[in-house]
């Protein structure tokens, strides 16, 4: 028995859980109050793609006479198939299968329909991956198949990681969702409610506490609530998460609180702390929480307590979920967006909130965005080892809007002053503090990929957008990433208010220079959306944008606008999305910009070389005495030799630095090159760090002209060997 049931509900992620609930649990563990946690998407996912289910599911089509359309009558007559093989393809895809990889490979072993039809260029798009992942995709295919067949002939609202999206994003109205909820329970609403009857019973909890992030797990929350409310009536229900925290700020529906009693916003930690102390200890008091009195919806924010700083929440806790049970997909043959779907990644948080927080797009004027607080690095990397004894996984997905580069920088050096061998990637702002030896820093530190939004790739409306870079800083920075081995995702964004066809164009050509140079190694499109807690969306006309005003008693994010320039941006939406593919496969870049589109476009205005001119900058000689100087490679093997010239005789050090791949020789004068020894092991991470200012001093405390030995040809070598200047 558990007072708390923390539960997040279908669908999120196959291949991962959803940490809210995981937080919220690590942070009532350091209240003393007992709690279970369920990633029910998951759980609904496996009672639903197995061999006794589908069985049922296929005669239930057949009885109902709904198979209609061709790929689902092949699905229909291959049947058996599928049933031979569906839970020999799950336990492969949650790597409890691994030989049958080969299996998977051969073309007659998986039925096929229609998402098999894209397999033409296999070869060429899995030619620099492995079988592993090869299988991974054929699988994944086959089970979209299977979906599809779900979707047109058992439930039309099913997606992998949403479930019927439609009625949750932007229902200004309760009234469509209302009269879904009082249809009869559909297949899947079922897998669902007995597993969630089944949670309840062993648990007996007080309180359920739904977490719902996006709008496709909104509708599965109110068919649990309601479940419960009939079933249980006893058990106080609360919601909170990503969806109310932006969608249900201005509620006023009170047919919401025949599901729900309390709707919490924004930072979980001290509302679900004080609903608990509500329900459990009859608290009078609480915080940024929605409640039903009398006939009124009802905003209660009497507490005066602050928010918990970030250093006393405590660690994520992600027992009770089942880590072994998770299925790694790959959609599309893309290495970036495979880390989204593809491996169990432990989730954290640097800091809380954006550090930049001025982007006109996004909701900064909400807590979750605009309070920033770092969480100090020797935490976090406590954190990081907990995770790792708890999940024995080593994968680490920070979560941040955008990840401060001065604390990447001292994570990555506690990371490896306490030796540490993880994976993590993370999502940041390209600007200049990511610099060449930083980014060889954050590699070192075991950073594989980096995600950010270059969105609009113009200079004029990346400053209206108030991004904080310029293109060329964007190239500079990418650079620096891809000379690492680092990964990077951009985020790319057209549509933005004023932004003319011309722009459009400009922008795609940028995006086809960086490509072609392989700074950038994938990417993604999606139109600009308004949202009402945006500068744009508080403030439309100094955008020109005409916002399409409704009456709001439930959800209020996504705004339907119009754009003064009268530009339907839409239509670029095939071409983009379809050039990108290419540039990502690294074909298609001697193609016209025009040859993607089927309507005419104006010419780009953007030279040929720009992005590459960009990159061609003189390396800059002068550091900064505040700067910290790092040695991340190995003790030299130190050879004496003596040198001789017309009866002249020195004594030189010869050393010799081994990489894992290469070996670095060096020669200096006998003294000098003792200095430099001694000097690299106090420059290891494990010590106290060495200023730039502090290394020259120590230096002319023995010998003169530092720059001129600090600059020389050996010394410079150092820098690609592991020597950094941060």
């Amino acid at each position: 028995m558990k007072d708390l049931l923390l539960i997040i509900p279908p669908f999120t992620q196959l291949n991962t859980p959803y940490p809210a609930t995981a937080y919220i649990k690590g942070f009532l563990n350091t209240k003393d109050i007992s709690a279970f946690q369920s990633d029910l998407g998951i759980e609904v996912i496996l009672a639903l793609f197995n061999k006794d289910t589908f069985q049922k599911i296929f005669e239930m089509a057949n009885e109902e006479n709904v198979i209609v359309s061709e790929n689902c009558q092949r699905i229909y007559a291959l049947r058996n198939d599928y049933l031979k093989t569906l839970d020999a393809v799950i336990l492969f895809l949650q790597g409890k299968n691994d030989t049958l990889a080969r299996q998977l490979c051969t073309d007659n072993f998986l039925p096929r329909a229609s998402r098999f039809q894209q397999l033409d260029d296999l070869e060429w798009a899995f030619g620099n991956m492995g079988m592993q992942d090869k299988a991974k995709h054929l699988a994944t295919l086959y089970l979209e198949d299977l979906s599809d067949f779900l979707v047109e002939c058992i439930d039309p609202n099913f997606g992998f990681s949403r479930y019927a999206e439609r009625l949750g994003r932007s229902a200004n109205s309760f009234d469509e969702l209302y009269d879904h909820l009082k249809d009869e329970p559909t297949f899947i609403d079922d897998l669902t409610l007995e597993l969630l009857a089944e949670l309840l019973e062993n648990i007996n909890p007080k309180l359920v506490c739904f977490s719902v992030p996006f709008p496709g797990n909104l509708y599965s929350a109110f068919r649990c609530a309601q479940f419960i409310k009939t079933k249980y009536p006893a058990i106080k229900i609360a919601m909170g998460g990503g969806f109310p925290n932006t969608e249900l700020r201005s509620i006023t529906d009170v047919r919401v609180f025949e599901f729900f009693d309390f709707i919490s916003l924004d930072d979980g930690e001290l509302p679900i702390e004080l609903v608990y102390n509500h329900v459990v200890n009859k608290g009078k008091e609480l915080k940024r929480t929605f409640i039903l009195e009398g006939d009124c919806v009802k905003y209660k924010n009497d507490s005066s307590r602050p928010d918990y700083k970030q250093q006393d929440v405590g660690t994520p806790d992600y027992s009770d979920l089942f880590l072994d049970s998770y299925i790694s997909v790959i959609e599309i043959a893309n290495p970036m967006h495979s880390l989204w779907s593809d491996g169990r990644w432990n989730k954290l948080t640097m800091a809380h909130g954006c550090y930049w927080g001025k982007c006109t797009f996004c909701d900064i004027s909400l807590d979750y965005i605009k309070i920033y607080q770092p969480v100090a690095a020797s935490l976090l990397v406590d954190r990081i080892e907990a995770l790792i004894a708890q999940t024995g996984e080593s994968g680490f997905h920070f979560v941040d809007e955008a990840a401060p580069p001065s604390l990447m920088k001292a994570l990555a050096l506690e990371i490896l002053k306490r030796k540490l061998t993880i994976t993590w990637w993370a999502n940041i702002r390209f600007e200049k503090n990511f610099t060449q030896d930083l980014c060889f820093l954050l590699k070192a530190s075991g950073c594989i990929a980096i995600s950010g939004g270059l969105e609009v790739a113009s200079d004029r409306l990346l400053k209206l957008i108030d991004k904080g870079v310029t293109v060329e800083q964007v190239a500079q920075v990418t650079r620096n990433l891809t000379e690492a081995n680092i990964m990077v995702h951009s985020y790319l964004m057209y549509g933005y208010p004023t932004q003319t066809v011309q722009e459009t164009v400009d922008s795609l050509e940028m995006v086809r220079q960086l490509f072609e140079l392989g700074i950038i190694q994938s990417g993604f499109w999606h139109q600009f959306a308004l949202t009402a807690h945006s500068p744009v969306g508080l403030n439309p006309e100094e955008y020109g944008v005409v916002p399409a005003m409704k009456t709001i008693t439930f959800a209020n994010n996504d705004i339907d606008f119009a754009d003064i320039t009268g530009i339907n941006h839409s239509k670029f939406s095939f071409g983009l999305k379809k050039s990108l593919f290419n540039f990502m496969h690294g074909i298609g870049f001697d193609m016209t910009l025009q040859e993607w589109f089927d309507f005419k476009i104006p010419s780009t205005t953007i030279a040929a070389d720009y992005i590459y001119t960009c990159l061609q900058q003189d390396l800059k000689l002068n550091t900064k005495t505040s700067a910290k100087i790092v040695w991340l490679g190995a003790m030299p093997v130190v050879n004496e030799r003596i040198k001789k010239k017309k009866g002249t005789t020195w004594e030189q050090l010869e050393l010799g630095f081994h990489s894992t791949s290469d070996m670095y020789k060096l020669t200096v004068e006998k003294d000098k090159g003792r200095w430099l020894v001694s000097t690299l092991n106090k420059m290891k991470p494990e010590h106290k760090m060495m200023t730039f200012g502090h290394l020259k001093s120590d230096f002319e405390l023995q010998f003169e002209d530092f720059e001129l030995f600090w600059y020389s040809k050996p010394i410079r070598g150092l820098r690609e060997h592991g020597l950094l200047i941060l």
